[in-house]
């Protein structure tokens, strides 16, 4: 008994100092042209799909309909994810399919994970592959407009993903930046009142320039956007904001709001509401010596409005240098004056 004892013991300690031995030696491969042997592969692949299942456990999925959420998630996956993954309308490259593990064609993979599941990938990346982490904290709202895009991958052609991805727009004098060109999402014609993307055609050259700089710095939190910045360069910000804001705004069609809503923004907007400490929008947007700096709101669509005013509400949505005065303004609304606030300016001409 003793004797299997001490064999045990000697065992236990003689393997990690052997596989440290091994490791020192450096005869562990590490090279990506040999691939991984079967056993390998299928013990990664289980672990990561264990992983992401326990990991999605309790995540509560909003609502994944709505048609908005299909542009946000298009045009970002063109821009960060179909160099890797391929898409309706390229191949993978050939410097993912040298990968290891090569990233997969996401229309064939997508239907054997739930929405929560793709979720946790796209906002956590995985480890000991090229797939990222989502590239900002507290927007998982973007986050989510990704996961809506790719339930809807396996059945999208070539022409209906360009369409959402901007890549079947030309306008003529569009900004053409490095990469996918900002008209890609941002054209007046791709815009709807129900969108999520916003309008920057005729706001304030200060503002626009104080929201690149901020997205460029990090002081403006989101994904969608720090990938699509990486392409610019800090001397191309003035002129891409002088170009939005010479532009002419397309009037949109709101949605709808009953009558009491309605009333409800206007009060607001126009007085606030004191009591609750709710200051009135007005006094600071739009006045006609207001400051530049703030934006101009009338005519965006109302799910854009109800998206930042929640930023603002968390105080996870930053800007330019007048940020917190806006978060302080913001920090009292309840979610029925946002839907007042967004319906009121989005029907505002």
């Amino acid at each position: 008994m003793r004797l299997r004892l001490r064999h045990l013991v000697a065992t236990l300690i003689a393997l990690p100092v052997l596989g440290l031995l091994v490791g020192w030696l450096g005869l562990v491969p590490i090279g990506a042209s040999g691939g991984h042997w079967a056993a390998t592969d299928w013990f990664l692949h289980w672990v990561m799909r264990n992983s992401v299942r326990t990991a999605a456990l309790g995540t509560a999925t909003p609502p994944l309909e709505d048609p908005a959420m299909l542009p946000l998630g298009a045009g970002h996956f063109e821009v960060g994810c179909a160099v890797c993954h391929g898409s309706p309308a390229q191949d993978r490259s050939a410097a993912a399919l040298a990968m290891l593990p090569p990233p997969p064609v996401l229309s064939e993979v997508v239907p054997t994970w739930t929405d929560a599941q793709l979720f946790e990938i796209v906002q956590h990346g995985v480890r000991f592959t090229g797939m990222p982490y989502w590239p900002v904290r507290n927007r998982e709202d973007e986050v989510w407009s990704i996961v809506a895009f790719l339930r809807q991958l396996p059945e999208m052609d070539a022409a209906t993903y360009r369409q959402f991805a901007g890549l079947a727009e030309t306008t003529p004098g569009a900004v053409e930046p490095p990469a996918l060109t900002c008209d890609g999402c941002h054209a007046e014609e791709r815009l709807t009142g129900r969108s999520l993307i916003p309008s920057l055609a005729g706001q304030s050259e200060a503002y626009l320039l104080d929201s690149l700089r901020a997205y460029s710095e990090g002081t403006r939190a989101s994904g969608v956007m720090a990938v699509a910045i990486s392409a610019l360069k800090d001397e191309e910000l003035p002129a891409l904001a002088s170009a939005y804001a010479e532009r002419a705004r397309r009037r949109q069609e709101p949605a709808e709001a009953k009558p009491a809503m309605a009333e409800l923004g206007r009060k607001l907007a126009e007085l606030g509401d004191p009591a609750r400490r709710i200051p009135a929008c007005l006094s600071c947007h739009e006045k006609p010596d207001a400051n530049p700096a703030f934006p101009r709101l009338s005519g965006q669509s109302a799910p854009y409005l109800q998206s930042q005013l929640r930023l603002f509400v968390a105080k996870t949505r930053g800007g330019g240098p007048y940020r917190q005065l806006m978060q302080q303004a913001a920090e009292h609304l309840e979610e029925a004056d946002i839907q007042a606030l967004a319906a009121y300016f989005s029907a505002r001409p």
